[in-house]
């Protein structure tokens, strides 16, 4: 809730003219959240399925109305039984070579889909696919990569469309055809020119980071597993946000492989793997490992440089790595949380000058209850979590608690200069912002 300080070479600019063609642009049907509006560069319309509204008995091809509107359930069923995986009372359940097809467009466009699947009962592995039309469903294009469902427990899948105009989706089962494939929690996000709508940034951008190389001192990324704001003049993320929650957690081992990350613009510094070598600080992850154990492409991400800072190894390894091993716990007790992890300030430089080590990293942790439509669950209950931890290894200890690190995220705000949790009503965002926690 504080002012931006990165907004004011590229918003000027740019940023009245995005926020009144978002504004034009707005549908008002399926609407659940607008983002913020302050720059006017990521207004977010959303709709989610859960088909909980709908009722459909038989496998046979028939339209439903479900909550979000018309869609045709072809060899797909609308399941309750115990042996249905799901959120809340209903799931999809798919079988042979069954399809569920949107018959509305969305006329903003699509940015990203994710989709919760798991297996039905005991039944074998299915594959399925996303596929997306822009033609009211004349021709199909696929999205993504073919996804194979293995686990009796909801996972997720993101795909990855980023088209404007009159778009619909269709689920496609692929294979296991003797198995049936539960899908469910089907959210659909608006395209928006410049911007983005990543799950990780539901509860909204901190710093209006857009993917404008005129914007290189808070450029924003986004991958399926997290998104950030890269400092090309630091070399190092300002902040990365990712969701977390069980779906995310798998049995992945830790895949080591530190790299560059070669989708930065052209002509950038890329930081490599070794690039930390003999400085003394560790390659912090920001978005951690562990909390990317799903898939063998989760965890690799995670050891992109882009999602790095040089991190003092009793920080690092001490309070930091307690923090993470806390909100991993939170996950697997039923919790989700939205997670913003960043650093600041300037110790020193390393690998000839050309990485920025911060004095201070910190982190904002929203803790909610497993769940849909998860903005309008913040409350002025909502627990949230936020640190503020030295990087000089000399004044921190590596068997310290994070506890003794909290602080308001009011504190970090004016610290920073971000604004966090701007897409949560204000009047709920002055509350759990200036609170400590003392769980």
């Amino acid at each position: 809730m504080k002012a931006n300080f990165f907004k004011l070479i590229f918003v000027a600019t740019f940023g009245v003219m995005i926020f009144l063609n978002a504004c034009e642009q707005m549908p008002t049907e399926y609407t659940d959240d607008t983002s913020h509006q302050e720059g006017g560069s990521f207004s977010k319309v959303t709709i989610a399925e859960g088909f909980e509204t709908g009722t459909k008995t038989a496998y046979a091809a028939a339209d439903v109305t479900l909550g979000s509107g018309v869609w045709n359930m072809d060899n797909a069923l609308i399941g309750s039984l115990s042996t249905d995986r799901k959120v809340g009372l209903k799931s999809a359940r798919v079988q042979n070579a069954g399809k569920i097809t949107m018959k509305f467009d969305r006329t903003d466009g699509i940015s990203t889909v994710s989709v919760k699947h798991a297996k039905f009962g005991s039944d074998g592995s299915s594959t399925w696919e996303l596929w997306y039309s822009t033609n009211k469903g004349v021709s199909w294009i696929k999205s993504g990569s073919t996804v194979t469902t293995s686990s009796t427990t909801l996972s997720t899948a993101t795909f990855t469309i980023n088209k404007s105009g009159y778009v619909r989706i269709e689920i496609r089962k692929t294979g296991g055809f003797s198995y049936r494939l539960n899908i469910d929690e089907i959210t659909i996000n608006d395209f928006v020119p410049g911007g983005s709508t990543s799950v990780h940034l539901t509860l909204g951008n901190p710093s209006d980071a857009f993917p404008n190389t005129a914007n290189y001192t808070n450029y924003y990324m986004e991958k399926a597993q997290y998104c950030l704001s890269y400092n090309r003049d630091r070399a190092c993320p300002n902040w990365v946000a990712w969701h977390l929650n069980s779906s995310w957690l798998g049995s992945t081992p830790r895949q080591d492989n530190f790299r560059a990350d070669a989708t930065l613009p052209a002509g950038w510094y890329q930081v490599g793997g070794s690039s930390y070598s003999g400085s003394g600080f560790d390659r912090g992850h920001m978005c951690p490992s562990a909390d990317r154990t799903l898939t063998v492409t989760d965890n690799s991400a995670t050891f992109l440089m882009t999602n790095m800072v040089p991190q003092a190894p009793n920080n690092n390894q001490g309070p930091w790595a307690k923090l993470e091993d806390y909100c991993r716990t939170l996950a697997t007790q039923g919790k989700e949380l939205y997670i913003y992890s960043g650093a600041y300030g300037q110790q020193s430089r390393i690998n000839n000058n050309q990485i920025t080590v911060p004095t201070n990293t910190w982190k904002v942790i929203v803790v909610l209850d497993n769940g849909t439509n998860d903005l309008t669950r913040v409350t002025t209950s909502t627990r949230v979590i936020a640190v503020n931890m030295t990087n000089y290894n000399s004044q921190i200890s590596i068997s310290a608690d994070w506890k003794s690190f909290r602080v308001s995220v009011d504190s970090i705000e004016s610290i920073t200069g971000y604004d966090f949790l701007s897409n949560v009503d204000p009047a709920i965002q002055a509350v759990i912002e200036s609170r400590v926690d003392n769980l």
